[in-house]
């Protein structure tokens, strides 16, 4: 955690051991960014009230969440546990940081990884069916099982178990063929599952409104954009869902990309597009699209020398803190 540096991942602020009661017990206590709310506490407050979550809100809440994966996921780090629980936000300025990294892992092609990882709704179907060499898709799958709840109001795969969870997913997506269940684990190409239709994602285009199986997924109002930006997340296949930074660039976040929408609130957006280096490695070619023309205006018109006192500040500051603190306890390190 303390390689990581970005505006929508929690920060390790500080770090100390302290003794348990039994004996040799040695506790790891982690001081981190404070922010007051969550995207589930959110979301459930609106649930409750029988409303929906601004769609404003949404947008930027699963914007900044793949940012957020973007940026772990070029280190090679998988968070495994992507759900609205791990997304704290601060409601004044629809910050959203992704915390809880006690079960990421920096995936190694060819080293075996658990399968019984990511809680149980938002777990991808490569792990329900026991695959031990997945990839950070898996936290592409849980991002859009959190979009999906944010459409609905409730959670899209809403398993009682392992089992129960695949089953939940079979009846949104239908039966995986067999090259799809190959992609997610070979060994039960030979499994014979009930087969089931999926439920179309979208619309017909007869303009009628109703979805062609008669059954919907989302509510009528939900924006097309928002149910397109879904379907390209929950594939079975893990190789055909959207990266973290393809799915910045999708039209569902265009209204973000206007210099002239704000909060409800009527305060200014939160930094969106100060991408850096790091997080356009997996794919450059995305940043004409993710970085505005009047983001990069803003850009080359912002003094390095004051982007440096800033920080100097913020590390002095930061170091006299922390001098402060290893003065109170021998035991605590930095």
């Amino acid at each position: 955690m303390r390689k990581l540096d970005h505006c929508n991942i929690v920060r390790l602020r500080y770090f100390f051991y302290s003794s348990g009661e039994k004996k040799d017990e040695v506790y790891l206590n982690l001081v981190l960014d404070y922010v007051p709310e969550t995207v589930y506490r959110v979301a459930r407050h609106y649930s409750r009230a029988k409303q929906t979550l601004p769609m404003i809100y949404v947008k930027l809440y699963m914007y900044q969440l793949f940012r957020s994966l973007a940026y772990i996921h070029s280190f090679g780090i998988c968070h495994r546990d992507i759900k609205p629980q791990n997304l704290l936000l601060d409601p004044d300025t629809a910050v959203l940081k992704l915390c809880d990294f006690g079960s990421a892992k920096q995936l190694v092609r060819g080293e075996p990884n658990v399968s019984y990882i990511c809680s149980r709704y938002y777990r991808a179907p490569e792990l329900i069916f026991g695959a031990t060499d997945y990839t950070s898709s898996i936290d592409v799958w849980s991002a859009g099982c959190v979009l999906a709840e944010l459409l609905l109001g409730q959670p899209i795969f809403p398993g009682d178990s392992g089992v129960d969870q695949l089953v939940e997913i079979i009846k949104v997506l239908g039966t995986p063929t067999r090259e799809q269940i190959r992609e997610m684990n070979p060994n039960y190409t030979e499994f014979k599952f009930p087969q089931i239709k999926a439920h179309p994602w979208t619309k017909d285009s007869s303009g009628t409104g109703h979805f062609t199986s008669g059954v919907r997924v989302f509510r009528p109002r939900t924006p097309p954009e928002a149910i397109a930006l879904c379907s390209r997340l929950l594939e079975y296949t893990p190789t055909a869902r959207l990266t973290p930074l393809e799915a910045c660039a999708h039209s569902f976040f265009d209204e973000l990309r206007d210099p002239n929408v704000k909060l409800p609130n009527g305060r200014e957006k939160p930094a969106l597009f100060n991408f850096t280096t790091q997080e356009l490695s997996s794919n450059p070619s995305l940043a004409s699209i993710l970085i505005p023309a009047h983001a990069r205006n803003q850009a080359a018109a912002s003094t390095p020398t004051n982007a440096t006192a800033a920080s100097d500040t913020f590390k002095t500051s930061l170091l006299a803190w922390s001098h402060t603190m290893l003065s109170c306890d021998p035991v605590r390190k930095c």
